[in-house]
């Protein structure tokens, strides 16, 4: 009988520890339509540490999720940093590099404000993001970028990202850790705006 019942116990807290982390992990939900929304939260994520920050970020400033996904997905051959001919290397090697976006948002004039989320890929933004920068016109907006990176700082990002929308405002941004709550998130973004 001890043993059913710690049995009991022990299925009983996994199956909550796994909603729970699935609650925490999961993908953000967002009921309202878009038309409700001036906040953009568009990002690129490889191996998903960067989409865990922008729904946090999408939760904290109550916005739109977009995620830029390349039309051919990377695998992890792709992005072995290591190797130099590993897609990826070539792709930051080249600067005119622009991999292709698998969909666009159909109207980005709605947003006044549009956070940029991406990994820290040799010192910079990957090339997609630049892909993403010259897809829409920014002009009048504010671009926030934000990072994930494990040790890297956001560097430059802001001046490429600049160059690429001209008529656009491009604020420094930051590098976050995955684990940044979303209280930091929100008091941060506050603060950008």
């Amino acid at each position: 009988m001890k043993k059913i019942i710690f049995y009991t116990v022990v299925v009983i807290v996994a199956v909550v520890g796994l909603f729970a982390a699935l609650r925490t992990r999961g993908p953000v939900q967002n009921t309202r339509q878009i038309n409700d929304h001036e906040i953009l939260i568009a990002y690129f994520s490889a191996t998903g540490n960067t989409k865990f920050v922008a729904e946090k970020l999408t939760i904290a400033q109550d916005a739109v999720l977009f995620q830029i996904r390349p039309a051919e997905p990377y695998t992890v051959e792709d992005l072995d940093w290591r190797n130099d001919k590993s897609r990826a290397a070539i792709e930051m090697a080249d600067k005119d590099s622009r991999p292709e976006i698998r969909s666009k948002l159909s109207d980005i004039s709605q947003y006044k404000t549009i956070f940029v989320g991406f990994p820290i890929w040799w010192g910079r933004e990957p090339s997609i993001i630049d892909t993403f920068m010259e897809s829409y016109d920014f002009s009048g907006k504010t671009i926030i970028p934000f990072a994930t990176s494990g040790s890297s700082d956001i560097g430059d990002c802001a001046e490429h990202l600049q160059a690429l929308a001209p008529k656009a405002k491009v604020l420094k941004g930051k590098r976050f850790p995955v684990d940044v709550s979303i209280e930091e998130l929100k008091a941060w973004a506050d603060k950008q705006k």
